[in-house]
């Protein structure tokens, strides 16, 4: 382990470790069962400064479905499978983040799978004409939905280095941890199969960049272009969508950030 790795992480890696080794033990002689979604709702707390939730009114758009952030054309039998609001608008400013919680019986999948949610493609667009305009970045996991926080902070840090991660053009850093993740599969490789949107530079996402993949921890950094301590905060809303895309079932994260009245 990196000796810099700071003394925090370090003792949320060991109890990540353990709880998944008594897991794993309990599980070992069970036979594996799919994930069922939706059997037991995820429990979600957000303690972040509430903002007035506008009326989303997208055309085309079914209640409770983000428009989506493809980057391939759509294929026959890609369908929304169901869709939920997880976080409507607030601002998870500095210590008070957002923070939802999945239960997944580990291991998700037999092995070659990965035994955790795996990271499987991201997707990042711009949407001036939605009601209100934001950009979105969406995180697609196979195997089920991670856990994670979000949290605007003053600047990104690598998570096993524990040094700051340059974010040029940027003025703050929403920073998103994905916990029981991954972003590999188990012979090391990235399990990000489509590749990753270039550089953004919309309106409120200037940039993305990973921060982190180890432990069970999956971090990204999130450049933002209005400054933490602007009048004007900016607001975040998540959906978090199941679906079937190009002919794979993803568990689909999507970040929303308000994009209105920006200077």
């Amino acid at each position: 382990m990196d000796s810099r790795c700071p003394p925090g992480r370090i003792r949320r890696r060991v109890g990540l470790l353990l709880g998944l080794s008594v897991v794993v033990a309990l599980t070992g002689c069970a036979p594996w069962q799919p994930l069922v979604s939706g059997t037991e709702p995820p429990s979600s707390t957000a303690p972040g400064t509430a903002v007035p939730s506008p009326t989303d009114t997208t055309p085309g758009t079914p209640p409770g479905t983000p428009p989506p952030d493809e980057t391939e054309p759509p294929l026959t039998g890609d369908r929304v499978i169901s869709s939920r609001l997880s976080q409507d608008w607030i601002w998870p400013g500095p210590g008070r983040p957002i923070t939802v919680l999945h239960d997944n019986a580990i291991p998700i999948a037999p092995p070659p799978e990965p035994p955790l949610p795996y990271l499987y493609s991201i997707g990042v667009g711009a949407h001036p004409s939605d009601t209100p305009a934001f950009d979105q970045m969406s995180f697609r996991f196979a195997g089920g939905f991670p856990g994670y926080e979000l949290e605007f902070v003053p600047r990104l840090v690598g998570d096993a280095s524990g040094l700051p991660i340059p974010m040029p053009g940027t003025n703050t850093v929403l920073r998103v941890v994905f916990h029981s993740a991954q972003a590999h599969t188990e012979d090391g490789r990235s399990s990000i199969v489509a590749s990753p949107p270039p550089f953004v530079g919309f309106t409120a996402i200037k940039r993305y960049t990973p921060a982190g993949d180890f432990e069970g921890y999956v971090s990204y950094g999130i450049g933002i272009g209005r400054p933490m301590e602007a009048r004007a905060l900016t607001p975040v809303r998540v959906y978090e969508v199941e679906k079937i895309e190009q002919g794979r079932h993803l568990y689909v994260v999507a970040i929303q950030i308000d994009a209105r009245h920006w200077k």
